[in-house]
């Protein structure tokens, strides 16, 4: 009888072993797919990073180029406003002369008389 009790031991013993074996080659496999995928939603989120981040380099240049233009239309519309500010008036100088301020600065420009005929 110890002899079968033996027998039933080792077996279930083997069994336990196998199943065992089975459970914990499983879990290596689980464990590979789980890293395989981790490490590939990794790569794909590298991947959209990389472009957003070149989609903002490209941005940023483009919004620095804007801004380059906008300051030179800012500083040509300064010098055309400074130009344009200017003002003429004809005073009643006994030369006739036309008075223009431009930016602060006085002109006068004299008139020729016309000849008569």
């Amino acid at each position: 009888m110890s002899l079968r009790i033996k027998t039933v031991v080792d077996k279930f013993v083997q069994e336990l072993k196998e199943a065992l074996d089975a459970d914990i080659q499983d879990r290596i496999m689980k464990e590979r797919e789980m890293q395989s995928y981790i490490e590939e939603r990794e790569r794909e989120v590298a991947e959209r990073e990389a472009a957003w981040k070149a989609e903002l380099s490209r941005r940023e240049a483009e919004i620095a180029r804007q801004e380059a233009r906008l300051k030179m239309e800012r500083e040509n519309l300064e010098k055309e406003k400074s130009v344009l500010m200017g003002t003429a008036s004809n005073q009643d100088n006994q030369d006739g002369a036309l008075e223009i301020t431009v930016s602060g600065e006085k002109y006068r420009c004299l008139r020729f008389a016309k000849a008569k005929k």
